[in-house]
């Protein structure tokens, strides 16, 4: 990480989540800003990089957050599986009562299909919470890895600074479409440029707010550190099942969906050999 200045490696591990967090909610907004310089959407491309984006979230899930945990329990003198499959599980189901309960829209479908309780909320609200709810595993995963760096655990469970601005390089990267994603539509059904803009970037401001809940946590109770890691991974893979792989073929691009799905794993996971 050579093109990072040397005080960034000596902050609290807080104020370095913080950074990560504000970093991938950087990239949203400058997805989000794309409304300010074209009318249109192009699907086949939207399409291809919703793809992309969960293939990076894949990717992030296994080599960033599921392997480090494993090893990470197996040093600590546990099964490793257990607290990676506990944990895992766990982040599933934590989505899965959000999705019960909170009122949000997924993209590309009607305001009638809302889930989560009943409300009057405007399509676009239900649309940025639809977003700020799967952003939240991916800042918890910032987080807790900064967390875990600091910890001095770079030798057992591969939890390195390094490795945790590879992954929040990996999730900004994704995060780019999903501004577009929620500024786009709304511009197209008639709301300002402006707007549509603040819409999109809205839903990433709780990235920076959960990677600091992430690191704190796991620097005040060190023993959850291993299911920490699986309940951001188990968390994020439910996010791309039931949300970014359906979205992403919504408009007859299945197949550049996917190609999107595998370029995307392919390049978050060079980038976490390489970089990581």
């Amino acid at each position: 990480m050579e093109f990072l200045p040397n005080w960034f490696f000596e902050l609290n591990p807080i104020v370095q989540a913080l950074m990560g967090g504000l970093f991938t909610w950087g990239v949203t907004s400058l997805g989000a800003a794309i409304v300010f310089f074209t009318k249109g959407i192009n699907y086949k491309l939207l399409d291809g990089m919703m793809g992309f984006a969960a293939g990076v979230m894949i990717a992030a899930s296994v080599w960033s957050l599921i392997i480090p945990g494993i090893e990470l329990a197996e040093a600590q003198g546990m099964i490793g599986w257990i607290p990676a499959a506990i944990g895992f599980l766990l982040g599933g189901i934590f989505l899965r009562i959000c999705d019960a309960y909170v009122p949000h829209l997924h993209i590309g479908l009607p305001r009638d299909e809302a889930e989560g309780v009943d409300t009057k909320w405007k399509r676009a609200t239900l649309l940025v919470l639809a977003i700020t709810l799967h952003n939240i595993p991916e800042g918890l995963a910032i987080g807790v890895l900064f967390g875990a760096a600091s910890l001095g655990l770079d030798m057992v469970g591969g939890a390195t600074v390094a490795g945790a601005i590879t992954l929040a390089i990996g999730i900004g990267i994704q995060n780019f479409p999903e501004g577009i994603a929620i500024s786009m539509p709304l511009r197209r059904d008639g709301v300002s440029r402006l707007k549509s803009f603040n819409y999109g970037q809205l839903s990433g401001i709780v990235e920076p707010i959960s990677a600091v809940i992430g690191a704190a946590a796991v620097i005040f109770i060190t023993p959850i550190l291993p299911y920490a890691l699986a309940f951001a991974a188990g968390a994020m893979i439910y996010v791309v099942v039931e949300e970014l792989i359906p979205e992403s073929q919504l408009h007859g691009n299945a197949d550049l969906a996917t190609l999107g799905v595998m370029v995307g794993f392919v390049v978050m996971m060079v980038l976490d050999v390489a970089l990581g």
